[in-house]
């Protein structure tokens, strides 16, 4: 199972050091599409971050995000490619966490005096000289001192760059050996343009707001980081979480204990998704009318099997905030339905 673990670690970064390095090729030729569409900064730095405070917390590393009044009254959005700045950031905020060993994190969002959007994230690294962070926005560069161990092809910052520079921003970095590093990206602000106000994206406006019913949740993950990310997110909106390490604890727990909603992998040692699923359909009565999310990180293959085994609705990882609010509350009213046809079927004539 390491060996597995580490072969697949090892074809991730492959794949992501590919995708980069395509990336950046088609961004220098001029070729790379960039969407345009307004959306919300404050609320996808907020999303991101998150999302790392697992890893930050498992390093002891403090995570936090503030931002200025001033921006989180002003009517407006960023007009541009919402993916490719969820790239940058997730980038910029990876490598802060990554180079972290003790101490903070932060990421600051304001509006300056042109009407752009500054998002700084701020560590307590190792920090750079300026030789050393000029060689750090070049491509496949890395700074030996700080990145020797430390997975990565050296593209990232110059990708980032490059990426801010097509959104009509701009990346910029300071920092100072033993102090640590800033990296600040700045976009473009209108003041007429309008974020998306959809349900599955509006669970983010200024703070993660919590659910109006809280859950208890029963999440059935081997993996720990995945299990203390969906942890981590439930929480956020206000929901109970109970940890199960497997399918077969799953179904115990299920059967001992009453439960909202069970979330699921669809890939887990032992007893799988699919198995899991119709394991806890067959418990019988509440517990097996519970709503059941399967998380999956495969094909439409395996999010078949786990939907014909019991399961109400997919999530594919890697999870965001907005998608497991969304199914979170598709499962909530499922599970009221289910409620009120209890409630009838004690009425009903034979």
């Amino acid at each position: 199972r390491e060996q597995l673990g580490a072969a697949l670690t090892a074809a991730n970064e492959l794949i992501a050091v590919l995708n980069a390095t395509l990336d950046s090729e088609t961004a220098e030729a001029g070729r790379l599409a960039m969407d345009r569409a307004p959306f919300d900064p404050v609320r996808l730095a907020r999303e991101l971050v998150l999302l790392s405070r697992p890893h930050a917390s498992a390093k002891g590393v403090e995570l936090a995000v503030h931002v200025e009044p001033d921006l989180e009254a002003a009517r407006g959005a960023v007009v541009g490619d919402v993916t490719r700045a969820r790239q940058v950031l997730s980038n910029l905020l990876g490598n802060a966490v990554k180079y972290t060993l003790r101490g903070r994190v932060e990421v600051r969002l304001s509006l300056d005096e042109q009407s752009r959007v500054v998002i700084a994230i701020a560590d307590t690294g190792p920090g750079l000289s300026a030789e050393e962070l000029e060689r750090a926005f070049e491509p496949f560069r890395r700074v030996e001192r700080t990145g020797a161990g430390v997975p990565g092809a050296g593209l990232g910052l110059s990708l980032s760059r490059q990426l801010a520079a097509l959104m009509g921003g701009e990346l910029k970095g300071q920092s100072a050996v033993g102090v640590g590093s800033c990296f600040t990206f700045e976009l473009p602000w209108d003041i007429g343009a309008a974020a998306p106000t959809e349900a599955d994206e509006s669970t983010l406006r200024g703070r993660i707001a919590p659910s109006r019913r809280p859950m208890r949740v029963l999440v059935a993950e081997d993996d720990a980081l995945n299990a203390a990310m969906l942890r981590a997110i439930l929480e956020q909106l206000g929901h109970q979480v109970v940890h199960a390490q497997n399918g077969k604890r799953a179904v115990e727990l299920a059967s001992a204990c009453d439960f909202d909603l069970i979330m699921l992998d669809g890939r887990m040692p032992g007893l799988d998704g699919a198995h899991t699923a119709a394991a806890l359909r067959g418990l019988g009565g509440p517990a097996g009318d519970m709503p059941i999310i399967a998380v999956i990180g495969g094909d439409a293959e395996e999010a078949r099997e786990c939907l014909d085994a019991g399961a109400d609705t997919v999530l594919r990882k890697p999870v965001t905030v907005a998608g497991v609010a969304r199914a979170v509350a598709d499962a909530a009213a499922k599970g009221r339905d289910i409620a009120a046809g209890r409630d009838l079927s004690a009425f009903a004539v034979g």
